[in-house]
């Protein structure tokens, strides 16, 4: 998500390039990365030309079961099927020195496992992807194949800071945005290297490119009423664990947290922090009352992904608004799916500890947790490279470049950040000081003076959240201090 000026121009010509020309895709062997739970997909790889290949694929009701979508197999067929996530190595489409083009990667896939987000992963997390990448893939329901997608190639702008043991452990790659395709068993995708000013040669393409395919898994449970009592025996430990870091405020294994009034959060704001409170917090909590917000588990966390304990920063002083970049061809029903699709990309896929974020909100403005940790906690994510201490990162689902917000995601914006930022005393129109962790817009050590309410790109040279969502934190701060009773 980052800017540069030759990206769009760049985009628009490989696009165009690459349209015009039969490429010619030689057949690439699927495999697993150390960080991919399954194996390649047993179909056969076809290495047909663009030319040559079908305009769609044979209806549904041909495929064998496994491979049409959920809604069509048997009530017999025994539980869902877990999440997954396989990954395909690109292979060269057609030489460079040839076609007098830039460099080009990529593979067609006309049969694999069903999968509904796509991203593309490298080696070297410090290595950025200059140059455009675009998927078409394949809808398990119809058999019809989309048009061409762009996926967002520059996401070094997200991620844990560095030097921090998140950034550090091993297992950290360099990624592209994810997109949410929806429920798919065909792919073909291109990367192509943006082409240099002047007649110099175009940016290599990052090494150890892969092509990863995420299959969200299972239903998310029942979004009812937040749980009375445990359930018994119904939860892993590392699920009762997550479950329990909010529960100061829900019942173990609540899928949901309700909404309370203001008199009620003020009250619970004493009970929280009571001894940490000024005494001019005593006398006015300026707290927004409480939202509803759907816990890990009414999302369908599965919560043996991620590293298991939590790690959290002394307060919240700031929050940083995000978009996803995933695309807004979803529905509210789809959303705890895209939800968990990004969460297993980040874990699986990109090597973080836990999904990015420390919030999601969807386009009809539901609130969901995201890191786990407590959503009343000062939880670390890894949603703005080097101001991941003391703030937290809020990602609406979706891309809005060209796209505006619904007026539903700003509202719940404004009321997320009128409640967790009043649990820490912070004023939603004013501006604060957060201490750089390292980044490309303020060097690791320096104080940044940023808005308590502040877009991803003003802590580091994004794109995010996109124009048109950025246009709106003025309102939604106004609307969030008002929340707050200011």
């Amino acid at each position: 998500m980052r800017r540069y000026g030759i990206l769009a121009s760049s985009v628009g010509v490989s696009c165009a390039t690459a349209l015009a020309l039969p490429l010619a895709l030689p057949a690439a062997t699927a495999s697993a990365h150390p960080a991919s739970a399954h194996p390649a997909s047993a179909h056969p790889a076809s290495a047909r030309p663009a030319s040559a290949r079908p305009a769609s694929a044979r209806p549904a009701s041909a495929r064998p079961a496994s491979a049409r979508p959920a809604s069509a197999r048997p009530a017999s067929a025994g539980p869902a099927v877990p999440g997954s996530t396989l990954s395909l190595p690109l292979v060269p489409l057609t030489p460079a020195r040839v076609l007098g083009h830039a460099p080009l990667q990529g593979l067609y896939r006309s049969a694999v496992r069903h999968f509904s987000l796509v991203g593309v992963v490298w080696d070297d997390v410090d290595t950025e992807l200059h140059g455009s990448v675009q998927v078409r893939t394949r809808a398990a329901a119809t058999g019809a194949w989309s048009g061409w997608q762009d996926i967002e190639a520059h996401n070094a702008d997200h991620g844990a800071d560095p030097d921090t043991p998140e950034r550090a452990n091993g297992r950290v790659r360099g990624a592209t945005a994810p997109l949410w395709v929806g429920d798919s068993d065909g792919v073909d995708l291109r990367v192509s290297a943006d082409t240099g000013d002047r007649g110099a040669p175009p940016v290599p393409l990052p090494s150890g490119l892969r092509l990863e395919l995420v299959d969200p898994d299972a239903e998310a449970p029942s979004q009812g009423p937040p749980a009375d009592t445990p359930p018994a025996g119904g939860l892993s430990a590392e699920a009762a664990a997550a479950s329990a870091a909010n529960a100061e405020l829900v019942p173990l294994g609540a899928t949901r947290i309700p909404a309370l009034d203001r008199a009620e959060t003020e009250r619970e704001l004493f009970a929280l922090r009571g001894d940490e409170l000024t005494d001019r917090q005593r006398a006015q909590p300026y707290i927004g009352p409480r939202p509803s917000i759907t816990t890990r588990r009414g999302w369908g966390a599965d919560e043996s992904l991620r590293e298991q304990g939590f790690v959290y920063t002394s307060k919240v002083k700031a929050a940083f608004v995000h978009h996803t970049a995933s695309g807004n061809n979803y529905t509210c029903a789809q959303a705890p799916s895209v939800i968990r699709g990004i969460y297993r990309y980040h874990v699986k896929s990109m090597g973080w500890r836990d999904i990015g974020y420390n919030f999601l909100v969807d386009k009809c403005g539901t609130i969901y947790e995201g890191r786990a940790g407590g959503v009343a906690k000062a939880v670390r994510g890894a949603h703005t490279m080097g101001f991941n201490t003391d703030s937290m990162g809020v990602a609406v689902i979706g891309t809005f470049s060209k796209s505006s917000p619904p007026a539903a995601t700003v509202t719940a914006v404004a009321r997320l950040a009128a409640w967790k930022l009043g649990l820490y005393g912070m004023n939603p129109l004013a501006k604060t000081y957060l201490t750089s962790g390292g980044g490309n817009l303020y060097a690791k050590g320096k104080n940044a003076h940023l808005n308590v309410i502040s877009g991803h790109r003003d802590g580091f040279a994004t794109e995010c959240p996109g124009k048109l969502l950025y246009g709106q934190l003025g309102s939604a701060r106004k609307a969030a201090a008002g929340y707050q009773g200011r």
